[in-house]
């Protein structure tokens, strides 16, 4: 593994990307509204990252249709390099129609059978991204289906022989799975292979069979993650280390808006974070990660207080005045 620069990249992602259109309400006619934003889990980590400073690339596909137009162009706006963002003019862009409930948790509907994100071949790979990128962050919705997750292992062998490290984070979605099984199997196939894993809590039961954040994360450490973090929402994160055992890091508190893509920032700016302590994640002492997580809290809190998944991603400047209005600074 190699952590020092001359690579082209500091993180690539490879995985799903898609238009969320989130409930606003009813129109003066009764008619139900819906903003357009851009999203895609691991869309939204590159997209974190990068409004934080990081180079970053996007590896994925769109169609040749509105939706995807708009998304390369918001994925450009902010920052993320898209030449291996594909466009196949035989599939729609894939969309999610998000509804927004107390406190800002939503509920998903998506549009992907077929969509253009679920057909990404292993023989149109950018071998130069996959070969030239720090940390390749990946997800378990590519393994849903082929070609795409066909084009996933092999984007996640390309870049682990290149001596790339590996995040994971498998962002389980109930209605794109046939069953848990099948989303269990795909997590098994990946999570060996990961450097660095992130879970939600509500994630724990399903990936470790452990309940309990900190006991979970000795399963993820167990099964060969370097560091792992389990997400608590509001509550913050605990994260631990193969040098560092377990911190827990308190939420910041904000009013959340829209909790979409919050669990993103938060990787975007942990993942962000592990490159910058130019350290192997298994080398952070407990100071040190403690820091990359209560940075991470932040990021993902501004994304909650804001709306839309990458809309609502902070750059450093953003961040600090959020911080230091909710008197985090």
């Amino acid at each position: 593994m190699r952590v020092v620069d001359g690579w082209d990249f500091d993180i690539a992602a490879i995985g799903e990307i898609l238009v969320d259109f989130t409930d606003c309400g009813l129109s003066e006619y009764g008619t139900r509204l819906f903003s357009q934003n851009p999203g895609g889990a691991v869309a939204n980590v590159a997209a974190a990252a990068s409004r934080l400073g990081m180079r970053t690339a996007f590896i994925g596909k769109v169609g040749a249709d509105m939706h995807g137009e708009f998304l390369r162009e918001s994925l450009a706006a902010a920052g993320v390099d898209t030449r291996g963002l594909l466009t196949d003019a035989e599939y729609f862009t894939t969309l999610a129609f998000v509804r927004l409930g107390g406190g800002g948790e939503r509920s998903f509907s998506f549009a992907r059978n077929f969509g253009a994100d679920t057909r990404l071949s292993p023989h149109e790979l950018p071998e130069d991204i996959l070969t030239g990128t720090r940390l390749l962050h990946f997800g378990t919705i590519a393994m849903t289906g082929e070609p795409e997750r066909s084009a996933q292992v092999r984007a996640v062998e390309l870049a682990r022989s290149a001596g790339a490290l590996l995040a994971f984070d498998p962002n389980y979605r109930a209605n794109l799975w046939p069953d848990e099984r099948a989303f269990r199997r795909a997590v098994d196939e990946l999570l060996p292979l990961a450097d660095l894993v992130k879970l939600s809590d509500e994630e724990t039961v399903l990936v470790t069979g452990e309940r309990d954040p900190e006991r979970a994360l000795d399963a993820l450490l167990s099964r060969g993650a370097s560091a792992a973090v389990v997400t608590l929402g509001s509550r913050g994160a605990v994260a631990a280390g193969q040098k560092a055992g377990a911190v827990y890091c308190e939420g910041v508190r904000c009013r959340p808006l829209d909790t979409t893509g919050a669990g993103d920032a938060f990787w975007g700016a942990f993942l962000t974070q592990v490159l910058k302590s130019g350290k192997a994640p298994g080398e952070l002492d407990a100071e040190e990660l403690r820091g990359c997580t209560a940075f991470a809290n932040g990021v993902g809190a501004y994304c909650a207080a804001h709306f839309g998944a990458i809309s609502g991603m902070p750059t450093p400047e953003q961040l600090e005045r959020f911080l230091s209005d909710v008197g985090c600074l």
